[in-house]
């Protein structure tokens, strides 16, 4: 079959967010707020909400005095070996806004959240080998959690304990305010309003060329064959999903014209699900689960409820 290639444009009435604005969404601690257990191929993996909860919900001011006094952390852990680390300096964390989005949507701030290429609240499995470029942090639950290897991660493993991969800094304080900066993006990505583009394609995208601007749907998203995004640098693309987004194995996001992954955000409310081999580009911001079937890759960051790796490529895009 062949490939729609239909190239959209904005809607006239509707325009775009100006730079700088920013949606007024109460912050509700919303990530995992709406996950369902969910039997994957590999097991049965079931996190109950009363169990954990987002740390938007669990955070007090007493963890922002705290947030001045520990800093944590080591140099990388991709070498495999190393000790415990517990308070050292971890040198600056990198620019989490990347290009500077001087046209369509503002950037979605990130803040601490930015400094990750994996930041889960409940869950983070692994099935070897996987290869991840960037920092790695479990949130809420214990660090024995964390399924990745040292050799398996270039950058710094983050634990809220002393449990963990032995090359983990223990580091709850940053942990919680990254997840609170986390939830305050998801919140942003879905709040921007009005969208450019709503229900197009029925929530069915393979095919398409997408201008940047914001993309709302009331359904899921599926992305059957490949799909382009073309614009610039500085050009910004926020798709807002109120249920599941599904990528078929083999699929390719591309980004055509100079278009950045760091400037390409996805905020469903529910799991998702990247196909075998398939190629994803841009911000994960799901408040569920995403897993990433046998050998996907992304360019780009998972920050969710619960990530599922089974030998995959995560790499966090460049500042």
């Amino acid at each position: 079959m062949r490939e729609r290639t239909e190239r959209l444009a904005p809607n006239a009435d509707s325009g775009h967010t100006a730079p700088g604005a920013k949606a007024t969404v109460p912050h509700a601690a919303i990530r995992g707020g709406m996950y369902q257990p969910h039997a994957d191929a590999v097991g049965e993996f079931i996190v109950r909400k009363e169990d954990v909860n987002s740390f938007g919900i669990l955070f007090k001011p007493v963890m922002w005095f705290m947030a001045f006094l520990l800093a944590a952390v080591v140099a990388g852990c991709g070498s495999g070996g190393g000790n415990d680390q517990i308070g050292a300096d971890p040198g600056p964390a990198p620019n989490p806004a990347g290009a500077v989005c001087a046209s369509g949507p503002a950037c979605v701030p990130l803040a601490t959240a930015g400094r990750f290429a994996i930041l889960s609240v409940s869950a983070l499995t692994n099935v070897t080998p996987s290869v991840v470029t960037g920092d790695v942090g479990l949130t809420v639950a214990a660090g024995a959690l964390i399924g990745l290897t040292c050799a398996e991660v270039s950058g710094q493993i983050f634990s809220k304990d002393v449990t963990g991969p032995p090359c983990k800094v223990a580091d709850a304080a940053m942990l919680t305010q990254a997840e609170i900066d986390a939830d305050h993006a998801y919140n942003d990505a879905i709040g921007r309003k009005p969208a450019a583009f709503t229900e197009l394609g029925a929530g069915n995208i393979g095919g398409l060329i997408l201008d940047p601007g914001i993309y709302e749907w009331s359904t899921g998203v599926t992305i059957p064959t490949n799909v382009t995004l073309t614009g610039g640098p500085n050009d910004v693309w926020i798709f807002q999903i109120e249920q599941t987004l599904s990528v078929s194995p083999g699929v390719r996001i591309i980004l055509a014209g100079g278009a950045l992954p760091q400037n390409v955000y996805w905020a469903p409310a529910h799991d998702v699900d990247l196909g075998e081999n398939s190629q994803f580009t841009g911000l994960l911001l799901p408040a569920a689960a995403v897993f990433m079937r046998k050998g996907a890759s992304i360019n780009g960051r998972l920050l969710a409820f619960a990530v599922h790796l089974d030998q995959n490529t995560v790499t966090r895009p460049g500042p």
